[in-house]
């Protein structure tokens, strides 16, 4: 494959009136008597329409992350904003047709129902009504992108961001781990009063949305968006109660026996990143190293994630490095009309180097191995099933690892595990905040501040942030992004650890059947619901009971508990 270099594509903004016409003639089809051999090539066209259309969306988005700087990208990216609700409000026009469409039975054999499904939670969470409050939620959400990546933090003499200082909080000395960590939330707390007026903003007019639409709270309109369509918050709340019971107390014992191993009593804050006396495993190269030695791991694991490896780097479809303007955080976006995903990081010389690449290479390759489903709808699953082969590729990666950290191979893949076990609780954190500030959108921010304290007790009762500034008053939820730009965007991160978590499991005694099962998991795409996608892999689904049973006993044999 031989894509189109990423530095040669100028896709053309959209022609909203040029696409109000073909909607309207598309509706007008499927309001009236056209039969299905000339429907279908006009749901074609819908499609490749859509698809341009998504890829002009990514690529604005993705140069305004890249440089935030660039009054251009920015101004590109604010003109978009503007008339993207315009884009939604034709888009779902159609998918409203087609649910009430008389042949819709023959369109689900064809395309699957999976698409009618999400059709109906686009639907249920939109009016032309809402589409100021979505211009003005991408506004607000673009004023917190900016502020995070104009973050400057003078440490040590020189000028970090929030994505560099995170070598210095992994740092194997104490005292200048404790003092990176200082001078973090101290710049947070210098920004306390603006991120606090976004984010009241931000659930005010998602709150106003929901209210428009006939939904509840922000919390239905959150469940809409995010396309839940085989399960609900019962379901949720029942899965974070599961956590609570089974992970919190194997996480408290982990937590103690690191405070064991590193000597220190009780464990900070700011000792948590650190496991071992020594420091952290690091990567022994640069970035080059590390995508010469990512190529000959992709190779071994399977030759067609080999290929679309290469051709991610050769076509310019990898922004890995960390510089001042650059948006932070790690992710994937997909440009559909040109085939092709895009790896977004920020590497800074720790062990997530290596993480958060194998993680985002997992979603682009997903994204890649389904180009062939029929609609776009199915070139993502939801994020909830999307994340299983993000994570999934994290544990199945561990033979390689050698490759990049040497005799340090064996200490990364137990911290790695460490790591996935206690990020389970901290996510149903962040989920259970969020479903309470937006079931109280009244809340005051000092009321949001003390609940996420609250909770942090309930599900990290070990946390102790000492006198740090900000997050020791309850403020260490405005350092997560998604809680500001993609709300309820987490538990489906805890959903699939544990599902990536059985990959994990199976692999130790069939490594090759739970590869088999993670590519055959990435060429269905989007095409069912997340728990039918689950138990296609063969996987049990984190919304049954006792789901945790079996990893978590098969965690603790691994890390001797």
């Amino acid at each position: 494959m031989t894509p189109v270099p990423f530095d040669q594509l100028a896709p053309r903004a959209p022609d909203l009136e040029a696409l109000a016409r073909q909607s309207g003639e598309l509706c007008g089809l499927l309001a009236g008597d056209a039969p299905l051999p000339r429907l279908l090539p006009a749901l074609e066209a819908w499609d490749r329409e859509r698809r341009r259309v998504s890829t002009y969306g990514s690529w604005v988005g993705l140069c305004f992350q890249q440089d935030t700087h660039d009054p251009v990208a920015k101004a590109r990216r604010e003109a978009w904003d503007a008339v993207q609700p315009r884009w939604t409000e034709l888009e779902v026009d159609v998918k409203r047709a087609l649910l009430v469409h008389r042949d819709r039975p023959e369109l689900e054999r064809r395309f699957g129902s999976q698409a009618f499904a999400l059709w109906q939670a686009d639907a249920l969470a939109f009016s032309p009504a809402i589409k100021q409050a979505l211009v003005e939620e991408s506004r607000l959400e673009a004023e917190y992108t900016e502020t995070l990546a104009a973050a400057s933090l003078h440490f040590r003499g020189q000028a970090e961001s929030l994505s560099t200082i995170v070598r210095y909080r992994q740092h194997a000395d104490r005292g200048v781990r404790e003092a990176a960590e200082r001078c973090l939330w101290t710049w947070f707390a210098g920004q306390r009063a603006t991120l606090d007026r976004l984010f009241g903003r931000l659930v005010e007019v998602r709150t106003g949305m929901a209210h428009t639409l006939g939904l509840a709270d922000g919390v239905a309109l959150g469940y809409q968006r995010m396309s839940r369509v085989d399960y609900g918050r019962a379901e949720v709340e029942r899965f974070r109660g599961e956590v609570l019971r089974e992970v919190v107390p194997l996480a408290q014992r982990l937590i103690e026996r690191q405070s064991q191993r590193l000597g220190l009593a009780p464990l900070m804050a700011w000792d948590e990143p650190v496991h071992d006396p020594v420091g952290n495993p690091t990567p022994r190269g640069d970035r080059a190293w590390l995508v010469a030695r990512a190529q000959a791991m992709f190779d071994g694991l399977d030759p067609a994630l080999g290929q679309f490896f290469r051709s991610l780097e050769r076509g310019g479809y990898l922004d890995l490095d960390s510089r001042r303007g650059k948006a932070g955080g790690g992710f994937c976006t997909s440009l559909p009309a040109v085939g092709m995903p895009f790896v977004f990081a920020n590497f800074n010389g720790t062990k997530g180097d290596v993480e958060v690449l194998t993680h985002e290479i997992g979603h682009a390759f997903q994204n890649f191995a389904s180009q062939g489903q029929p609609l776009i709808d199915y070139l993502w699953p939801t994020y909830d099933a999307a994340e299983i082969h993000s994570m999934g590729l994290e544990f199945l990666t561990w033979p390689w690892m050698e490759d990049f950290f040497g005799e340090d191979a064996e200490r990364f893949r137990r911290l790695h595990l460490t790591e996935a076990l206690l990020f389970l609780p901290y996510g149903c954190l962040v989920d259970h905040f969020q479903h309470d500030v937006y079931s109280q959108p009244a809340l005051s921010p000092e009321e949001r501040h003390a609940r996420w304290l609250e909770l942090e007790r309930l599900y990290l009762p070990w946390r102790r942030w000492g006198d740090l500034p900000h997050a020791s008053t309850g403020g260490r939820w405005q350092h997560q992004r998604h809680i500001y730009l993609s709300p309820f965007y987490y538990i489906d991160y805890v959903l699939a650890e544990t599902c990536a978590l059985q990959l994990w499991a199976r692999s130790r005694s069939d490594r090759r059947g739970a590869q088999q099962a993670y590519l055959e998991l990435c060429r269905r795409g989007g095409s069912l619901p997340f728990q039918a996608l689950v138990r296609s892999a063969g996987l049990v689904s984190p919304l049954d009971a006792g789901c945790l049973a079996a990893t978590l006993q098969e965690a603790r044999r691994a890390l001797s508990l």
